[in-house]
């Protein structure tokens, strides 16, 4: 059996790692000339650190996690207003969480693929001939000429998917904007990484806010959000961040000033994708491209290791291509919904809109320090432990809305 993935992020990376420790022959094509190493952190948890666990990622990404002891919030003196400790959460999920790069999670995985998986960067999907749909190959041409045929065409490519767009249409009908834009950047600093200690800090502001966080060797990396109902990127996105945080104070200009070149800023909108279904013949749509969830769930690297693992299984184990896919989309679909759903329940939380609203995060934060609140908190964004990967993607699917009601 043949697979060929667009898209070399987390999700497609887990797919090929997992289909090629099955026996699959697998093409990943990945549009960017090399490994990114833009990104920003983020917090592993929920399935996708039992999917770790599983594919054997796991001690790997401990290697690379960062402890952070407290989300801090501070004002413009850099003085603390408020704080998060992140061992209410460790607690909350019995300690499977970890602290990660977005860039080191692909590279633990990466490092992990064996089998017959061919990685070819700088290429993308040109065009798709024929789906499968008669029970065929598909058959497409990457960017460079080069004819495939596959049992499967995967597109893991991203909130933006150029297959899903070839498969079902401009992206308009499916992406839903949460008004927010974000942006993240590395830039050397030992002084703030010296003065973090250990911290993701964060202002303590409405409509708009930056974090900063230490990943090692003196960098930094900077993590900024604000609001908007305008759903394009800018132009010039150096300008755009200079003018829209430019006025917050405490250590935000000297990251502004640490801007690189625009194209080593990761900037887009926070969205949502919106399906009515995930396959069409013998393509489906995996991680971002069908499932996104954004940065507001806290979620969406572990649901993408995660949807790998389990598409995987439903191909070993359900009869037919054709089959495991509608399989692998009755069981993720309910999953995935109920995390669009709580991520913009928590937008007010995640980005305050005005004074009043950020006066009840700080006072939402202050009761974390009282027993079972984190638990509360840490159910309300990705589930309490207890559904573990292997039923998902192993059990028979009329156990799985019982499973979603669990994690709920």
């Amino acid at each position: 059996m043949k697979a060929v993935i667009s898209g070399a992020g987390i999700a497609g990376l887990g797919l090929a790692q997992r289909l090629g420790a099955q026996g699959w022959r697998v093409v990943v094509v990945e549009k960017a000339p090399a490994p990114r190493e833009q990104g920003y952190m983020i917090d592993f948890w929920g399935l996708g650190y039992d999917a770790a666990e599983l594919m054997g990622v796991l001690p790997r990404l401990k290697e690379l996690s960062h402890p952070v002891r407290e989300w801090t919030y501070v004002n413009e003196s850099g003085v603390r207003v408020a704080g998060l400790d992140q061992r209410g959460f460790l607690k909350a999920q019995r300690g499977r969480l970890l602290t990660v790069p977005r860039p080191h999670i692909e590279l633990a995985v990466r490092e992990r693929i064996g089998g017959d998986v061919d990685l070819r960067y700088g290429r993308t999907i040109a065009s798709v001939q024929d789906t499968g749909e008669a029970g065929g190959p598909v058959r497409l041409t990457l960017s460079d000429g080069t004819a495939e045929q596959a049992d499967l065409l995967v597109g893991a490519d991203g909130v933006h998917s150029a297959v899903r767009g070839m498969i079902f249409g401009p992206e308009r009908r499916y992406l839903r904007h949460l008004g927010f834009h974000m942006a993240a950047w590395l830039f050397d600093d030992p002084e703030v990484h010296r003065r973090l200690a250990g911290r993701f800090c964060f202002t303590d502001s409405y409509g708009r806010q930056l974090g900063v966080y230490g990943v090692g060797d003196g960098r930094v990396t900077a993590f900024a959000v604000h609001r908007t109902g305008d759903p394009r990127i800018p132009a010039d996105v150096r300008k755009a961040l200079r003018e829209e945080y430019g006025s917050l104070r405490w250590i935000v200009p000297r990251a502004l000033g640490a801007l690189p070149a625009a194209e080593d800023i990761y900037y887009d909108q926070m969205a949502q994708i919106e399906l009515p279904r995930w396959s069409r013949g013998r393509v489906t749509l995996l991680g971002d491209a069908c499932a996104a969830v954004s940065p507001l769930a806290s979620q969406g690297a572990s649901l993408a290791l995660a949807g790998g693992h389990l598409l995987a299984r439903r191909l070993e184990t359900t009869g037919g291509v054709q089959a495991a896919l509608a399989a692998y989309e009755r069981v993720w679909r309910p999953i995935v919904a109920s995390r669009q759903r709580g991520a913009r329940r928590g937008a007010n939380w995640f980005l305050p809109a005005s004074p009043a609203a950020l006066l009840i995060r700080r006072a939402g934060i202050r009761l974390t320090g009282l027993p079972g609140v984190s638990d509360l908190i840490s159910a309300a964004l990705g589930g309490r432990p207890g559904v573990p990967l292997a039923r998902l993607a192993d059990g028979p699917e009329t156990e799985t809305l019982d499973g979603v009601q669990q994690i709920e």
